[in-house]
């Protein structure tokens, strides 16, 4: 994901600000609160996630109303539906299933080591740290924080500074829902989002860029703390030579017209037969002019986040144009866009590797579309690449279908769609590689957060003194003979 870089710098000799001290005031609390609370009951938790979904609901028009602001238009139904609606379905879902997911596992004790009880209780981890990026700030925060409320833990979630107007609700709704000591939002200062980094949390969660991701994952290792990686990367949408090509165009269009493409799992860039690319464009063309007849004075049509980013994605366009790309700029109702920071669709063909367009995740309204000849060429120039975060592969052939996923890696793949897998609640979530690592949502995100503890139970009778120095008597061959012939 595109996010401001974070700033990795020394502060040794630099007075500290009041939003660091607050941090650390903060941080201290939550690792007091913990050693006095270290194992949540299963009530305890239900009731946290409880008070944070009724907190959505009931502040769902401030939310909606905040994040417009931010990006100057956001389609309310895409913050209803990529940011308020799932962030309550996974609570709810958190909530069906932490009973089962808490209970401790039993494992199994082979004949050398009886008698004796196994088991694996899942501890929580402690203070979690959670830094957030801007394209979907309220359920890049709701999601971590559920699956580690849901683990027993504290947290303490930066917001992005592109994003003010939410930080701010989102600060507040948190502080009327939660003691400090428990949830805490910290928004955004400069040198807090390094402060934030190199603090020695328990479990520390990073939505943004590859290059962020990479600083984040330095200043962790300081503190040997362990980091959940949400990146991103080119994720490949492939168009099969027999999938009907209205149905494959319109669900690319849809995932990548989502938030104008400001998204981490949109398609990237589509692989598609040569002899169909007519076909793509026309359909494609087709499928967006239908869900955005308007653009620029639609306010289901949102905005790119900020004035940077928009000339971002126009010197992207320019620099392909430049170097010989063939540039489709799908526009049905002839808009100008001079007053907004809105952008069209824009299809590129005859791209090139040395376009900056291809160098870089996109994140944005812009899409290439790349031939190719056989389905192994595509996988290729796939596996050529750093692995995705996901991959959309549309065919309705199933053996095709499972050589494409047993022939690539990514973090996610969605077979005849884009994005959606992201909000299944019983998916783990998560990147592979330069996308990312670890992952969350589900049991996954359960497990993200907590420490599984393998516990062995021995009695009274010690049968492990029959191995006990001096070495060499029967009993010794006895048992090398019994379970290493």
């Amino acid at each position: 994901m595109q996010e401001s870089v974070i700033r990795i710098n020394e502060l040794a000799g630099e007075p500290a600000s009041p939003g660091i001290t607050t941090l650390d005031r903060i941080f201290q609390a939550q690792k007091e609160a913990f050693s006095r609370n270290p194992m949540p009951g299963v009530q305890e938790r239900k009731d946290n996630l409880r008070r944070l979904k009724q907190a959505l609901i009931a502040n769902q028009e401030t939310i909606i109303s905040a994040v417009h602001e931010d990006f100057s238009c956001r389609s309310r139904d895409e913050t209803l539906l990529a940011e308020i609606f799932p962030g309550v379905e996974g609570i709810r879902y958190a909530e069906r299933h932490l009973k089962k997911w808490m209970k401790p596992s039993r494992r199994h004790v082979s004949m050398l080591f009886q008698p004796a009880k196994a088991k694996v209780i899942y501890q929580p981890m402690g203070v979690v740290g959670v830094i957030v990026p801007w394209n979907y700030p309220l359920y890049l925060s709701v999601g971590p924080l559920t699956g580690a409320l849901a683990a027993g833990n504290r947290v303490m979630i930066k917001m992005s500074r592109n994003t003010p107007k939410l930080g701010k609700v989102f600060k507040g709704l948190i502080q009327e829902t939660f003691p400090e000591d428990l949830v805490a939002v910290i928004t955004g200062e400069d040198g807090m989002g390094s402060a934030f980094a190199g603090k020695p949390w328990d479990h520390l969660v990073f939505t943004g860029s590859t290059f962020t991701g990479r600083r984040i994952m330095r200043a962790a290792s300081d503190n040997l703390t362990p980091v959940t990686l949400e990146l991103g990367g080119k994720s490949p949408a492939i168009i099969s030579q027999s999938v009907p090509m209205e149905d494959a165009a319109e669900r690319i269009a849809f995932g990548k017209q989502f938030n104008v493409g400001q998204t981490c799992v949109a398609p990237d860039y589509v692989l598609c037969p040569e002899n169909r690319i007519d076909s793509f464009v026309a359909a494609f063309q087709k499928s967006v002019s239908a869900m955005y007849p308007r653009m620029d004075k639609n306010p289901q049509y949102t905005s790119i986040i900020n004035p940077k980013e928009h000339e971002r994605l126009k010197a992207l366009i320019a620099d392909a144009e430049k170097k010989g790309a063939r540039v489709i700029k799908i526009n049905p109702a002839n808009e100008s866009f001079d007053q907004s920071r809105k952008l069209p669709i824009h299809l590129l063909l005859q791209v090139t590797e040395d376009m900056d367009v291809m160098r870089n995740e996109i994140f944005g309204p812009l899409l290439p579309v790349i031939p190719y000849n056989t389905l192994k060429d595509a996988l290729a120039y796939v596996n050529q690449r750093p692995r995705p975060l996901a991959l959309y592969y549309f065919d309705y052939e199933k053996a095709n279908v499972d050589y494409v996923l047993t022939h690539t890696h990514s973090g996610g793949a969605v077979i005849n769609d884009t994005l959606i897998h992201v909000a299944m609640d019983d998916l783990p979530f998560g990147g592979v590689g330069e996308s990312g690592m670890g992952q969350y949502h589900s049991r996954e995100g359960f497990l993200t957060f907590s420490k599984a503890k393998g516990v062995l139970i021995k009695p009274r009778f010690n049968s492990g003194k029959l191995i006990y120095p001096p070495y060499g008597r029967l009993i010794h061959k006895f048992i090398y003979k019994l379970f290493l012939s």
